[in-house]
């Protein structure tokens, strides 16, 4: 009965996708403080903090990569810099250029900002020059020299009345430059290394800088002599002021002095006091799980190093951007994390979805860090814990439970709070001697996990009791270890009774275990028959049967009696990474290094869908637990959410089914009523050439049909009459219907002028192709007309034997059985025998035939010879004696022929070619000199 209700799947839609959109470079926040501008090579990503969405792309044509951005004040206008020397301007919300200007810099451009009025904008460039343009009036207001090597930051004075930039180069110092004397009035010298960023107090009286030589300074701008140097012992990327006149006691700020927060290598935030150079507030990451103090003595190569920090003053909020390109915005007072957002993946190596509605999903990169992705925001957690790359993940059942290994030969469980939707590390183990490949999770209860190992060996670990409530973390101990393959174990699944349990290796073969026995792991039987290595192996949830998939590009089904091939399943140009059982168990999903994901029907062996969305490999698949979504990730770093679209497809089939009834309904009854217009134009809307063809057909078996047809085809519309010439010229290639589509034709190129029919989309090509097949037409007509012009000429010579003399061509023809004695023809006797009543009779046959013409109907453009009124019966009976003679009959008719023995065979040749000679000149006077004027222009 379940089985009755169910339909195999057709199509999956790609519904999201969670792409790379910062890859490094300048950061800003706009001033409403809802998008965020991130620089990803040639483009420039605006992503909208509410949804975590990409919602503007801005690209350069020239594929060249972006080298700095700047966006003004009031958020209106976005300028980029690009290798190719050009700065452009773009209204960004509709994603258009609306400027382009040269350069003046002859190296690209580092650094440019916006003053506060956004109508100056400064570009430090890589020579060593910092240009000032105006934006309204379109040039550039002043070239300033005198900064050595690349100008990597230039920043406005908060008071633009002031009119003072500030920039910073590779000699490490600060140059003030007065915009009105075009000067630089002083160099402010403390740091020994690039200064990284500026920040200035309200008043615009106090500023500080921080350097890359791991001190901060406070200056005083009045006197423009440094106040206090501040060492935070770690290079600082980036320093804001903490707003006054607010609490932030909960980050160490007891009075209202200066306080600056600083982010730099340790990747965590501190608060310093500018006056006595204290720390007085250092953010501790609760996400990291083991020795984080270790961590935070790392070097600058720590991946959670930061390197932006950014106010948002009017939420009061701050965000970080880290070395591993991830965005994280903290809320003020208390410095708590609010949203991550990941610029750039990497490589995904693992996807799945987590928690009780399929929400969130965990995502292993090529990174110590798992990352978990709320699908309705974007927003992503980061967790820290393994020390190398995470290679592969499972989730249990429920939702809330996963497990991860990584390279660091570790396996960690972790469990996600179903309220708040924090994850944390629930137990830990590491005893495989190599890094850890794959793992899986127990089926029915919580009960232990298995992994496999590139030292060869599977491990099933027991868990604890209660491990999905506890906050405890636990090391566990493996219960069993058995060495399982020869090779690298790439993957291990568990049957859905927890009973079995299945490897693959690199060894080219599967491997079906026991995990009823106390005593370990039992094998039960050896799967062979892959080529290449096994990179995935998976249980039906229905039936007894296993799913594996190999780099020999097959994906193949084993029965788990006999451990026998069941089914092959070819299809993938390349290796088959991953597969698992859709719809019931009645169907498969695998995924391949070509990029591909492709859906297969077992019963039919069958190929149902192809989809293509990735350019790499497709390294992570997994299908929600209601089975109408599934996830892919792949190593050019995207994540695709799909969705199960083939009840949708069917719907709107039957929905279009059901139109088309509708239509055809409405069609026919405008046929019947003779409403000739709206049949025709319903006809071309439902894009049926047939239909419109039995249409036009109608209208000519009218008895104003040329009239009517005329007057309906100027009356549709110019798309109308497009699709009507695209059919003619379809119709025109068949025999059937070329009279159709030439009467068609006769009413477009009579009644539209050639320059309103070239207009058409393709008309050009529809009329050469009308051309050959026309002439073929006119052809085949002269064909006929030539050979129906003989059979008449044949009528108007010949009679049936008994018709009355007086009988006239137009006469219908007498179709009785002539008698057995009755000869078929009346044959005129040859002129070398016979008396008086011979001629008597050849008079009166002469006299008959001078009547049978006098009463056929002439063509007035067929001229009728002279020569052929006078040909005598004397040649007509030579003529028929000849062929009757050379027939079957020859021997029953020679008796009636008089006096053949005097008429030799060379007259009788001679007679008969003059006669030809004679119809031939007849039907060729007949034929139409010309074509039909419409013709005559479209061959023209």
């Amino acid at each position: 009965m379940a089985n009755a209700n169910l339909h195999f799947k057709t199509n999956y839609e790609a519904s999201s996708k969670i792409e790379p959109f910062y890859k490094g470079g300048k950061v800003q926040i706009s001033k409403d403080e809802k998008h965020i501008f991130c620089a990803c090579g040639s483009r420039v990503n605006v992503l909208e903090i509410n949804t975590g969405k990409v919602v503007h792309s801005i690209e350069q044509d020239d594929q060249e990569d972006i080298t700095s951005f700047a966006l003004s004040f009031d958020d209106e206008v976005l300028v980029t810099a690009s290798r190719a020397l050009l700065l452009k301007q773009w209204d960004w919300k509709q994603a258009q250029c609306t400027r382009s200007w040269r350069a003046i810099h002859t190296i690209p451009i580092a650094s440019m900002t916006f003053d506060s009025t956004s109508t100056l904008l400064a570009t430090g460039g890589c020579d060593g020059t910092i240009k000032l343009w105006d934006i309204v009036k379109q040039y550039c207001t002043h070239n300033l020299k005198g900064s050595s090597g690349v100008v990597h930051l230039v920043q406005f004075h908060p008071d633009i009345s002031l009119l003072l930039l500030f920039s910073s180069s590779l000699d490490c110092g600060i140059r003030v430059w007065d915009l009105r004397s075009s000067q630089c009035v002083s160099v402010l010298q403390s740091h020994y290394s690039a200064v990284t960023s500026l920040a200035f107090s309200p008043d615009g009286g106090t500023m500080v800088s921080s350097g890359r030589d791991k001190i901060c300074t406070v200056w005083d701008l009045k006197t423009r002599k440094a106040k206090r140097t501040v060492p935070v012992y770690e290079a600082v990327e980036g320093v804001v002021l903490v707003p006054e006149n607010e609490d932030h006691s909960l980050i160490g700020v007891k009075n209202k002095e200066l306080h600056f927060i600083t982010a730099g290598s340790k990747g965590v935030l501190r608060v310093w006091e500018a006056s006595t150079s204290r720390c007085v507030y250092t953010q501790t990451l609760l996400s990291a799980s083991g020795p984080g103090s270790e961590q935070e003595d790392e070097a600058d190569g720590d991946p959670r190093s930061l390197t932006h920090l950014l106010s948002l003053s009017a939420s009061a909020r701050i965000a970080t951007v880290t070395a591993e390109h991830n965005i994280v915005l903290y809320q003020m007072p208390g410095l708590a994390t609010r949203q991550q957002f990941v610029g750039y993946n990497d490589e995904v190596l693992d996807v799945k979805f987590l928690g009780k509605e399929d929400s969130h999903i965990v995502v292993a990169t090529n990174s110590c860090q798992i990352k978990v992705f709320e699908l309705l925001t974007n927003s992503c957690q980061i967790l820290y814990g393994h020390t190398d790359t995470v290679l592969s993940l499972d989730v249990f059942k429920k939702g809330s439970l996963f497990a991860s290994c990584a390279k660091d030969k570790s396996v960690r469980v972790w469990r996600m709070d179903s309220a708040s939707g924090q994850v944390c590390c629930v137990a830990q183990a590491s005893s495989h001697a190599n890094a850890v490949g794959s793992i899986a999770f127990s089926r029915m209860k919580e009960s232990f996990i298995v992994s496999g190992s590139q030292d060869c060996t599977v491990k099933v670990w027991d868990l604890p009791q209660h491990i999905s409530t506890t906050a405890d973390s636990h090391h566990l101990t493996a219960r069993v270890t058995e060495k399982a393959h020869d090779k690298d174990v790439n993957s291990v699944a568990v049957s859905p009774n927890d009973k079995l349990l299945a490897s693959g290796s690199q060894d080219r073969t599967a491997k079906l275990w026991s995990l009823a026995g106390e005593g370990g792991l039992a094998l039960l039987g050896v799967f062979r028959g892959h080529r290449r290595g096994v990179w995935a192996v998976c249980f039906s949830p229905v039936d007894q049967v296993l799913a594996t998939s190999s780099a020999d590009g097959t994906a193949k089904l084993w029965g788990l009696q006999d451990f026998s091939c069941l089914k092959t399943f070819e299809g993938h140009d390349a290796s088959v990474l991953k597969i698992i059982f859709v719809s019931r168990g009645t169907q498969l999903l695998t995924s391949g290094s070509d990029g591909l994901v492709k859906l297969w029907t077992i019963k039919t062996n069958e190929c149902v869908k192809t989809l293509d969305a990735h350019q790499d490999k497709v390294w992570g698949l997994h299908a929600s637990r209601k089975d109408d979504k599934m996830v892919t990730g792949s190593a050019d770093s995207n994540i695709t959410i799909w969705t199960d679209v083939t009840e949708a497809e069917l719907a709107e089939e039957q929905a279009k089914q059901e139109d088309q009834i509708l239509k055809q309904q409405e069609l026919s009854n405008l046929l019947h009523e003779k409403k000739y217009l709206k049949a025709l134009g319903l006809s071309i809307s439902l894009d049926q050439p047939h239909t419109v063809l039995k249409v036009i057909k109608a209208i000519r078996q009218g008895e104003d049909g040329p009239e009517l047809l005329e007057r309906t085809t100027l009356k549709l519309r110019v798309d109308q009459k497009e699709s009507l010439l695209r059919y003619c010229a379809v119709w025109n290639t068949n025999a059937r219907s070329c009279l159709d589509a030439q009467a068609v034709l006769q009413v477009l190129l009579t009644h539209l002028p050639p320059e309103d029919l070239l207009q058409y989309q393709g008309a050009r090509a529809h009329l050469e192709g009308l051309i050959p097949y026309t002439e073929r037409h006119m052809q085949r007509i002269g064909r006929l007309l030539q050979a129906s012009m003989f059979l008449d000429y044949m009528w108007q010579k010949m009679r049936l034997t008994g018709a009355p003399a007086s009988a006239g061509p137009d006469e219908e023809m007498d179709t009785s059985p002539v008698k057995d004695n009755q000869p078929l023809f009346v044959i005129d006797k040859g002129t070398g025998g016979g008396g008086e009543d011979d001629g008597e009779k050849r008079q009166a046959e002469e006299d008959d035939d001078d009547g049978d013409d006098s009463g056929h109907d002439e063509d007035p453009n067929c001229p009728m010879e002279e020569e052929d009124d006078e040909v005598s019966a004397t040649k007509k009976a030579s003529i028929n004696g000849g062929r009757v003679g050379n027939g079957r009959n020859r021997k029953a008719n020679g008796d009636q022929r008089a006096g053949s023995g005097e008429s030799s065979g060379e007259e009788d040749e001679e007679d008969e070619r003059d006669l030809r000679d004679q119809v031939a000149a007849r039907t060729m006077a007949c034929r139409p000199a010309t074509s039909p004027p419409y013709l005559q222009t479209l061959t023209g």
